[in-house]
C-alpha cells in the first residue's frame, strides 16, 4: 500500500530532477534545487513548510508541499493547510496517485488539527472540485498610476525596504485585514518569508530576467506605507503593499516616485490583487480578468465550514502568498 513520507534525500532529488521541467521559472537545475532549500531555510519555512511524497517500496509515485498558516475566518483563529506543487511522476500518471497523495494529506492535515485546506489550481479546477474542492474567483487587476501634471516624482521620502520595517509592514497588514471575514495572519516571519521567496527566484535567475523592488515610504524613522513589486520584461506585478493611510495615498505615491525614476521609458504594464475597498487615489483600474491561479478551498473542521461561501470581496490574500 502506498503510504506518505518526508521527502528528503534521492527521493528529494528525484522530485526535483522531474518537477524542474514543468516548474523551473527560468531557473537551472541546481538553481532550483537550491530555491527550495533556501525556503526551507528560513524561519517561517523551517516551522511551516514540508514536502512530502508519496511512495510504494521503493517506488515513488507522487509529490506535493504542503505548508501550515494560521489564519482568522469570521473573526475566529482557525489553522489552514496549504497544499501546493502537485505532481505524479510521469510513469505513474492515470493510476489514481495524486488522488491518494491528496486524500492522504488532507487526513493527515485533519488528525494534526486544520480547518481549512487551501490550493491554488493552474489546472481544471473540475479535478479538485471532485475532491471535495470550492473555488473562491479571484480576480487580476490591470492598475494605471496617474502621474503627476508637474515635472517629476511627488515629494515622498521612498527608501528600499529592509527587515527592519517588517513590524511595521505585520502592523499595517492586521490592520487592513481586520474587516475581512478570511485572511492569513501574516506575523514578522511570515512577511519575510514571502518577501524572500521573491528575492531568491530573482537573485537565482539569469541576470537581469526578473527584479524584486521593496521600498517603503517612511514617517518618522518607521515606515508608513510600502510596496514589493515583481518586474519581468517590462511588467511589473503588484505583490503586496500596505499603508498606514486607510485611503492608500501613500502607496500610489511610492508607484509614482518608482515610475519617475525613468522617465524616458515606456510605462510598465502593472498587475496584482487589491483588496475590497483598497484604491490608492493615484491608481485607476485600467481592466480586469479572472487570475489563472484558481483559489480552492475545502473544510476539514466544523470551524472551516463558513469557508465556502466566501465571496472575493469578503477575503484578503496579497499575491505574494501564492504557494
Amino acid at each position: 500500500m502506498a503510504e506518505l513520507v518526508s521527502a528528503d534525500g534521492a527521493i528529494l532529488e528525484e522530485i526535483l530532477d522531474a518537477t524542474h521541467e514543468i516548474w523551473h521559472d527560468g531557473l537551472g537545475r541546481a538553481a532550483y534545487g537550491r530555491l527550495f532549500t533556501a525556503q526551507l531555510l528560513t524561519p517561517w519555512g523551517q516551522r511551516h513548510l514540508r514536502r512530502l511524497a508519496l511512495v510504494d517500496g521503493h517506488e515513488l509515485l507522487a509529490s506535493a508541499k504542503l505548508y501550515s498558516f494560521d489564519a482568522s475566518l469570521d473573526n475566529r483563529p482557525i489553522r489552514v493547510a496549504g497544499i501546493g506543487a502537485v505532481f505524479t511522476q510521469p510513469a505513474h500518471r492515470g493510476r489514481g496517485a495524486a488522488r491518494d497523495l491528496i486524500e492522504q494529506l488532507l487526513a493527515r492535515s485533519a488528525a494534526s488539527g486544520a480547518d481549512l485546506a487551501l490550493l491554488f489550481s493552474e489546472i481544471d479546477p473540475d479535478y479538485y472540485a471532485r475532491l471535495g474542492f470550492a473555488a473562491i474567483p479571484t480576480s487580476d487587476r490591470r492598475l494605471l498610476v496617474t502621474e503627476p501634471t508637474r515635472y517629476g516624482a511627488p515629494a515622498t521620502m521612498v527608501r528600499s525596504g529592509d527587515d527592519r520595517d517588517l513590524p511595521d509592514i505585520v502592523a499595517m497588514g492586521q490592520a487592513r485585514a481586520a474587516p475581512f471575514r478570511f485572511h492569513l495572519h501574516r506575523d514578522r516571519d511570515l512577511a519575510h518569508f514571502s518577501i524572500a521567496r521573491k528575492r531568491l527566484l530573482a537573485g537565482l535567475g539569469p541576470p537581469g530576467v526578473r527584479q524584486v523592488q521593496f521600498f517603503v515610504a517612511e514617517e518618522g524613522a518607521s515606515a508608513a506605507a510600502y510596496v514589493v513589486i515583481n518586474t519581468r520584461d517590462g511588467a511589473w506585478t503588484l505583490e503586496e503593499c500596505g499603508d498606514r493611510d486607510p485611503t492608500g495615498a501613500r502607496v500610489g505615491a511610492i508607484l509614482q516616485v518608482l515610475i519617475a525614476r525613468d522617465p524616458a521609458e515606456r510605462r510598465p504594464a502593472i498587475t496584482g490583487w487589491l483588496p475590497a475597498g483598497f484604491l490608492p487615489p493615484q491608481v485607476s483600474i485600467a481592466g480586469e480578468g479572472p487570475s489563472p491561479e484558481v483559489m480552492m478551498v475545502k473544510p476539514l473542521s466544523a470551524a472551516g465550514e463558513a469557508v465556502c461561501n466566501l465571496a472575493e470581496s469578503e477575503i484578503l490574500y496579497w499575491r505574494s502568498d501564492v504557494f
